[in-house]
């Protein structure tokens, strides 16, 4: 299964003689929803869902950082995000490529997607924070 940034979602099927020849089948929504049914994935979801509560009013969002906002060519220190939130960038995706643990000297780009954690107020302030620099 391959999920692409665009929200396209497509199933590989590979033959067992021939793991070289490959069907790809485009997935729609519902299509979506009858697999993650299928291979358990609500069970999947619940029990996230239930490590999460574990951990009381933690949570982890992705924020996609849009082209047109003043963090776009700022370090993540700079932003003051932390101090500003109560929120800690954990990770950033840029394309096919993944930061983990950014540091205070990270400088963000159009279209970088932040993986956050703190409380649910936070992320609420961060998101917006990242809309309306």
């Amino acid at each position: 299964m391959i999920v692409h940034r665009s929200g396209r979602r497509e199933l590989l099927i590979y033959k067992k003689d021939d793991p070289d020849a490959c069907q790809v089948i485009q997935l729609d929504h519902d299509d979506l929803r009858v697999l993650v049914e299928v291979l358990g994935g609500t069970q999947i979801v619940e029990r996230l869902a239930s490590i999460q509560y574990a951990v009381e009013g933690l949570a982890i969002d992705w924020i996609s950082v849009p082209p047109d906002v003043g963090t776009v060519g700022q370090s993540l220190g700079s932003t003051e995000l932390r101090t500003r939130t109560g929120v800690s960038v954990v990770a950033v995706l840029r394309g096919e490529t993944t930061y983990p643990s950014p540091e205070p000297d990270f400088v963000f780009e159009a279209e970088d997607v932040a993986v956050v954690v703190g409380t649910g107020e936070g992320i609420e302030k961060a998101t917006s924070y990242f809309r309306d620099e």
